[in-house]
């Protein structure tokens, strides 16, 4: 059974940085590709960031230059650097393989003015 498992959220000041991890655990089938998305208050979940197995990233345009998705075999990272408020939300990761979708449960990241 495959999990994801989230850390590193929590609340910082605007300009400040956070790191999330997200461990996975199981046996993941022909990965396509990891990924970041958020979720604030009132809004849609959107894509923050994601990093194919060929290693191509893609970011939203409001986190270019601020944030940087890396990855390892098993553990895909998101450094997020220069933090808005605006960047306050459930961070949520995600794995997509060729037959299947996995997300973890989701961590806080709160950005104070």
């Amino acid at each position: 059974q495959v999990q994801l498992v989230e850390s590193g959220g929590g609340l910082v000041q605007a300009g400040g940085s956070l790191r999330l991890s997200c461990a996975t655990s199981g046996s993941i089938f022909s990965l396509n590709a990891m990924g970041w998305y958020r979720q604030a208050p009132g809004k849609q979940r959107e894509l923050v960031a994601v990093i194919t197995s060929g290693g191509d990233r893609n970011y939203a345009d409001s986190v270019k230059g601020r944030f940087t998705i890396s990855r390892t075999t098993n553990t895909v990272y998101l450094q997020m650097n220069s933090l808005k408020p605006e960047d306050t939300a459930v961070y949520y990761c995600n794995v997509r393989a060729k037959w299947d979708e996995y997300w973890g449960q989701g961590t806080q990241v709160t950005v104070s003015s």
